[in-house]
Order: structure tokens, then sequence, then C-alpha cells
């Protein structure tokens, strides 16, 4: 049987899904799920030369002072980010992903507004199963990490660093129960958090895991805000308002650690 190696792309010769070819898509791509985050985070860009929506994938690439920069919403889920992963990678000689999320936290000292710098993730979907083995480790590429701690460290903001859980699903998958439907694992969040896992998510361990095993120059890492407490159940900030500040912060720390990593790239 042949083994299909080709990209697949539309009538204007952009790849299929991103409707984007090569120029479209900078060096460095700050990611998330959720469009209304991408068009959020490219208001603080200078210029922007691009604009491409097709199906859930939101790409805007221009320049945060000077650097050349994408944000790139993906939808949810790890399939999703597996598909933008790989085409982006086609649009651009090198990349870094950094992926700018919100999350649910497994251990009770974690607030809500907090970071999450995830170290590795847990590979607890079965999309990154296509690409390397299941003992293959999720890990953080340590340039990324040691950014977006210093901008994180720099900009004031709460964060903690160690392992996230990746899943496939945000109920069941995640423990949760909702009615008509059952759960096969209700002590999937006891069983996390006594392991030290610091968080569930959707999306983490595709970045990490792709940009491991492919043999192009790719880097990925990521941060989190912390929306509720899977443990604590706190899940109410006193505010809109407090949110959306939540929000910003972990925009401005996916920005500096751009930075950071540009002025580091440009010493190469």
């Amino acid at each position: 049987m042949p083994v299909i190696s080709a990209v697949p792309v539309n009538e204007q010769g952009r790849f299929y899904h991103l409707d984007c070819g090569p120029g479209d898509i900078a060096p460095y791509i700050l990611t998330c799920g959720d469009p209304a985050r991408a068009r959020r985070l490219a208001r603080h860009f200078e210029t922007v030369e691009i604009r491409r929506r097709n199906r859930e994938f939101v790409t805007i690439t221009g320049r945060y002072r000077g650097i050349p920069i994408t944000a790139l919403a993906t939808g949810i889920g790890p399939d999703n980010t597996a598909i933008a992963v790989i085409e982006a990678s086609q649009a651009v000689s090198a990349a870094t992903f950094i992926r700018l999320g919100t999350t649910g936290a497994l251990q009770e000292h974690i607030a809500l507004g907090d970071l999450i710098i995830t170290e590795q993730a847990v590979r607890d979907e079965n999309t990154t199963h296509y690409y390397a083995p299941p003992d293959f480790q999720a890990l953080a590429h340590p340039a990324v990490l040691d950014a977006l701690k210093k901008a994180a460290k720099e900009l004031g903001v709460p964060y903690h660093l160690g392992v996230t859980c990746t899943t496939s699903d945000f109920y069941a998958g995640q423990g949760r129960t909702a009615p008509g439907f059952t759960c096969r694992d209700p002590g999937k969040v006891e069983r996390l958090r006594a392991a030290g896992v610091l968080n569930f998510e959707m999306e983490m361990s595709a970045y990490l895991t792709l940009a491991r095993i492919s043999s192009l120059p790719l880097r990925a890492g990521g941060a989190c805000v912390v929306l509720d407490n899977l443990v604590t159940r706190s899940e109410t900030f006193s505010s809109r308002r407090e949110k959306s500040k939540a929000i910003t912060r972990l925009l401005r720390v996916g920005l500096r650690a751009v930075e950071i990593l540009y002025a580091s790239d440009q010493k190469i």
C-alpha cells in the first residue's frame, strides 16, 4: 500500500486546513484554541500582514516590536493541533510554537489566574500515538521553557512549573460527569492529583510530541492560565474584568517569552 506523503493544498495552492502557504506564517507562533484570543493577541502587534480564517483555524501574522510573529488559533483538541502544527511547519523554515491556553488545576494550592508552565505533558489522548510510541515523553523545549519562566518572573505573574495532563475530552476525559452521560473513570482527578500532576488541558502534548519527533527544526512549549480548580471546585473570578486581566497576563508572558527567544536566537 502506498504511503501518502503530500500535504494537501487548496485551489490557491495554500495548505488545506490553515489556508496558509510559505511566507504566511512567522517563525515565532503563539497558539491558542480560541479564535477570539488569537485576535486579542494580535492587537498587540505593531503591524499585520496576513489574516486568514478557515473552519476553526485563524492565522494572523505580523510584527511585534520588530519580531516576525504569528497568532494561530486551532480550535479545541489535540487532533486540530496536530493538523495546525504540521501545516504551519510546511510554511516556515523553522518554527517555535508557544501554546497560550486555559486550564483546570489539579492541586489545592493553585489559585485562579495563576499560570501553569508545562515541563512535560501526559499523553492522555490518542492523536500523538500515531506519531510516537506510548512511552515517548512529551517534553517542552528547554529554551522555550526557560523563556516562559523568565517572562513570568520579569512580569511578576504567579506561576507553577510541572506536569500537565492533555486529554481528548472535556467531560468524562477530565473526570467530569454531565446529566445523561456516565464517566468511566470518576477517580481520575484524585489519582492525578495524588501523582502530582498540575492541570488538565487539551492541546499541550500534541505540540510537545510533534516538535520532538519532527525532523524539521521545531521547538515547542507553553503556559496556561487557571480558570478553575477541579479539586477545590473554585470556578468563579470576582468579576469578568478579573478573568480578562488574568488572560491578558498570560498573553503578555507569551509575548515577552518571544522577545527573550528572539534575542537569544540572534546571538547564535
